[in-house]
């Protein structure tokens, strides 16, 4: 059965752009949400296999985001994708939970190679 993923991104085209990358590889995308607050929310009620979340978003951040979500569901599997020089923050989610990170602009083996690594 193909993995269901979650596509968090405040950025329409970056979640286009990962959804293609995904679904031509056979995973499923159960979900999108367009900041942290609607992720989790999404997570809750969709319980996907993987969530791909961006760092910098309105509302609530990716990692605010993340720490909700593995407070409700510490076996969560999550990915982050950032812009360049981010460093601190990808530090930071990954002490907060995250399995991985993508860097933007993506290249699509890097992201298959995230989404395998990690589910």
């Amino acid at each position: 059965m193909a993995k269901g993923v979650l596509i968090v991104d405040d950025a329409a085209f970056m979640r286009m752009m990962i959804k293609d990358i995904l679904g031509k590889n056979g995973y499923q995308i159960v979900g999108e949400a367009e900041n942290g607050t609607k992720a989790v929310e999404k997570y809750a009620e969709l319980k996907p296999d993987l969530v791909i979340m961006d760092i910098t978003m309105p509302e609530m951040d990716g990692i605010e985001a993340v720490k909700r979500i593995k407070a409700v569901d510490a076996g969560a599997t999550i990915v982050m994708c950032s812009a360049m020089g981010q460093q601190a923050m990808v530090i930071e989610a990954i002490q907060a939970g995250a399995k991985d990170f993508i860097v933007k602009p993506f290249q699509p083996e890097r992201v298959l190679e995230a989404v395998s690594k990690a589910i």
